[in-house]
């Protein structure tokens, strides 16, 4: 997924975080410098559905105007487990012995 904000902005004629920050402001959604710089320059790693329909209200815009899916290959599945070893035909299987836990270091 691709985080549009900037460009919805722009389309918008909105060119600075501050600008968008004080109208979401006057929407009743009060967010950080911070947190307004980070959604203005970098992809949010989450967002509150309730904070994204206040930001799609006061840009007048949509999810998928702020969301954009990326022509990204999937990658590729894994491949399916193994059988667990078997015993070849007239050979013994390994036999190990698990006497329980070890003793404590002296």
């Amino acid at each position: 997924m691709k985080w549009n904000l900037r460009l919805a902005a722009a389309q918008r004629d909105i060119w600075k975080a501050s600008q968008l920050q004080a109208m979401l402001a006057d929407a009743g959604l009060v967010i950080s410098a911070g947190k307004m710089s980070h959604l203005w320059s970098s992809q949010p790693v989450t967002i509150r559905l309730e904070d994204l329909q206040i930001i799609c209200t006061v840009l007048g815009c949509t999810p998928n105007d702020l969301l954009v899916l990326e022509d990204t290959p999937l990658p590729a599945p894994r491949p399916a487990e193994t059988a667990p070893l078997r015993a070849v035909a007239g050979e013994a299987p390994i036999q190990r012995r698990h006497a329980g836990r070890s003793k404590p270091p002296v």
